[in-house]
């Protein structure tokens, strides 16, 4: 599948903004099962933009400086993705979850896809041992990796509601979980929480996922927005794989990964500082239209 993709962040500034300095993490990375065949970014009615290096995460990084005087600011990121990647299938021969934390505690990798990075709780994603308790049935460390991991991602689909008000972009991984309601960064943070008190190596997938579904399938939730979900690694054989538990779904040919880190605040899509005084306002859009494939 061939997407074109179209995110369009708008702000408004009660008042006019003299400096912005920020991070975009807005062009989607090179993954196993998507290439970027084509990115442009656009910003208007100003701004000067140049490379910079991930400090954390797996992440395309611009750097945004705005040095005239703007009430407003629009950031077009423009990309072409092709996706093939197939849906796992659990297989008899598939590793253990007691065998993807051995290899994970002895992992030598230095590189920052490394599962050593995502054993441990992070500032957004602590550890929690009511989280823990919860997710614990379903990681029996004698089970197939895949079965766990597709197992939890349903269950918390079924036993939580999406709820657009519930929560905010900073409420903790807790406070989600004791209303049993939020959206797909809360319970994405919830099943990693999880995981990493199992001593599981499992990363933060920032991204989107199809506009439009295949006819006769239902709409995913999470669409016309950016996306998160969980990537849990499996071993030398399977790596990363991708489990969605606001739609208790494999990452498959619907999903398209942005940015991976151990949680939000390594790859939120825009942060920054900005210098200025009154009320902000920032608006959201993204689309994500499949294109036929050529022959």
């Amino acid at each position: 599948m061939i997407y074109d993709i179209v995110h369009v962040t708008r702000f408004d500034y009660g008042n006019a903004v003299k400096f912005a300095r920020c991070n975009l993490r807005l062009q989607p990375i090179d993954w196993p099962g998507q290439t970027v065949e084509e990115y442009e970014l656009r910003v208007s009615p100003s701004g000067r933009t140049y490379s910079a290096v991930a400090e954390a995460g797996l992440a395309n990084v611009k750097r945004l400086v705005v040095d005239q005087p703007v009430r407003r600011l629009t950031i077009e990121s423009m990309a072409r993705i092709r996706v093939d990647r197939l849906i796992p299938v659990p297989g008899e021969a598939d590793p253990t979850l007691a065998d993807i934390a051995a290899w994970a505690r002895g992992s030598n990798d230095l590189t920052a896809a490394s599962p050593a990075n995502y054993l441990f709780p992070s500032p957004l994603i602590p550890l929690d041992l009511d989280i823990a308790d919860y997710c614990a049935p379903d990681l029996d460390p004698a089970r197939n990796c895949l079965e766990a991991a597709i197992a939890l991602a349903q269950r918390i689909q079924r036993d939580f509601v999406f709820d657009g008000t519930a929560t905010m972009v900073d409420t903790p991984p807790h406070e989600a979980f004791a209303k049993r309601r939020g959206v797909c960064q809360d319970f994405a943070q919830i099943m990693i929480t999880g995981l990493r008190a199992a001593g599981l190596p499992a990363a933060y997938a920032s991204g989107y996922i199809r506009t439009i579904p295949p006819p006769g399938q239902e709409r995913l939730v999470g669409a016309d927005a950016t996306h998160a979900w969980v990537l849990l690694w499996c071993g030398p054989y399977h790596g990363w794989v991708g489990v969605d538990p606001t739609n208790g779904i494999w990452m498959a040919g619907d999903h398209v990964i942005v940015a991976v880190g151990r949680d939000y605040a390594e790859i939120a899509p825009v942060d920054g500082v900005v210098l200025g005084s009154g009320a902000q306002s920032m608006e959201v859009s993204v689309d994500v239209a499949p294109q036929e494939v050529p022959a």
